[in-house]
């Protein structure tokens, strides 16, 4: 195939180097790859299966999708097509997207440009006026229909049948049957495996590892079309970077993808690996790379409230949640874990939010500061009155405190919400005289901040 560039000079499909170097003294000829040729088509037949499992690969580097169930999900013929080309812009290719009643029409008007009808009388009339040669079946023949006069589709059709039949065999017309509807379609619908594993190569060595965002985008692409035909949820992903080989080859760099709350969504992914990436330094240059989906359960679709809720679904918060842990590090985004003891520094414990560990739930009915510090604070003492910024006055009763007597932490503490004059409460505790390291005058401490 040749640009547009190169058949404005002439260049032609099926002319020879030679010839095409006198035309065009400057252009770029590269080998045709068929293997090559045919993962590019499988890895946008995969993608497309978020709009249906039913997905053929066909000659000449045809997709054909039977979108016909999917139309009002996805929110109608243009929609479709808009997120068709998105996802191919995704993988970083081009195509002409057309849509017809049938998917040998479909195939056809592709041919020309892109081209979208939803009736039968509308296919029916720009086929025909499509030149002859669009039909594969039509070429080995092309002399003949020339005699003829035969220029377009229509002219073909409008042939005696019974000797057309004899002429050109029955593929011809069974291909124009189909086109127009008049005959079934039997497509051999892409079968996907029950895992999912997919790789590519680089185009070139990479050094850092955003860089690899493009490629891990094509992965995540296609790994959300298998999701979406499987009927199934990621829960958890690897992405590998893999190196150069030879003696010195070092193993693949695994970027582990843990997810609160299964998704399929491909903007979602794509921001997890954005952050992830970011965080990666690379100790040798990427060459490949793979995606393994490790963990999939059943989708169930998202169930809407009549009246949602403020501040986004619970959908939204697992989304927030896995997106920060990317950004700042699994170590660095927490929840509480409170244990079943009664000092305040024991019983507040923060764990990784994606940790496995339970919480404990405390007695309810005393109050607790939302802000608890590391370290108490020893106060002032000005006119017998605990001060910090200013006189603190006791707001509650007191809540006395003694543990630790059986691991060597014993405390003794009387524990009150205080109140300053600018309205701020806190957390303040008076060190009884019994406990250890006391002093005779009493001494308190500032131990939380209430919101």
């Amino acid at each position: 195939m040749a640009d547009g560039v190169a058949r404005s000079a002439g260049v032609r499909v099926g002319m020879k180097r030679g010839g095409v170097l006198t035309l065009a003294p400057e252009v770029e000829m590269c080998e045709r790859a068929p293997g090559r040729e045919y993962g590019a088509q499988r890895e946008v037949a995969i993608a497309l299966m978020m709009f249906s499992p039913d997905v053929a690969l066909l000659d000449e580097a045809v997709v054909v999708v039977d979108i016909g169930a999917s139309l009002r999900l996805f929110g109608g013929l243009l929609a479709v097509c808009r997120q068709a080309k998105a996802i191919l812009d995704a993988i970083g290719l081009t195509a002409r997207i057309s849509a017809a009643p049938t998917g040998q029409g479909a195939w056809l008007l592709a041919k020309h440009r892109n081209r979208r009808v939803l009736k039968m009388e509308s296919l029916e009339r720009h086929l025909s006026a499509l030149p002859l040669l669009s039909v594969p079946e039509v070429r080995p023949f092309a002399d003949w229909f020339a005699g003829l006069g035969c220029e377009t589709i229509a002219d073909v059709r409008r042939l005696p049948r019974a000797g057309l039949q004899r002429r050109c065999g029955e593929h011809l017309l069974d291909s124009l049957d189909r086109a127009f509807g008049t005959a079934p379609e039997l497509f051999d619908w892409l079968e996907l495996p029950p895992t999912f594993s997919a790789r590519i190569e680089m185009p070139d060595r990479i050094e850092h590892a955003e860089a690899a965002l493009f490629g891990a985008h094509r992965l995540i692409v296609q790994l959300c079309g298998w999701l979406c035909a499987k009927q199934l949820a990621l829960t958890g992903a690897t992405l590998l970077l893999e190196h150069e080989r030879g003696r010195q080859a070092i193993e693949p760099t695994p970027i582990g993808i843990a997810l609160g709350e299964p998704t399929w969504r491909e903007d979602h992914l794509v921001r997890l690996i954005r952050e992830r990436l970011g965080r990666i330094e690379l100790t040798a240059p990427v060459i490949a790379l793979r995606l393994d989906a490790s963990s999939v359960q059943p989708a169930v679709p998202a169930s809407d409230t009549l009246f949602p809720e403020p501040g986004g679904s619970t959908e939204d918060h697992a989304r927030l949640v896995e997106l920060l842990v990317a950004r700042l590090g699994e170590e660095n985004v927490l929840r509480p874990a409170p244990t079943a003891d009664y000092r305040p520094e024991i019983a507040n414990r923060w764990v990784p939010v994606a940790s496995a560990s339970k919480s404990t739930v405390l007695p309810e009915g005393f109050p607790r500061p939302t802000w608890l510090l590391e370290k108490p604070v020893r106060l002032l003492m000005r006119k017998h009155r605990p001060f910090y910024g200013s006189p603190l006055r006791m707001v509650s009763p007191g809540e006395r405190i003694e543990a630790g007597w059986f691991d060597g932490e014993l405390v003794t503490r009387d524990y009150f919400v205080a109140q300053g004059e600018d309205q701020s409460c806190f957390w303040i505790y008076r060190e009884r005289v019994s406990s250890r390291d006391a002093e005779d005058d009493q001494r308190w401490f500032l131990h939380g901040l209430f919101g």
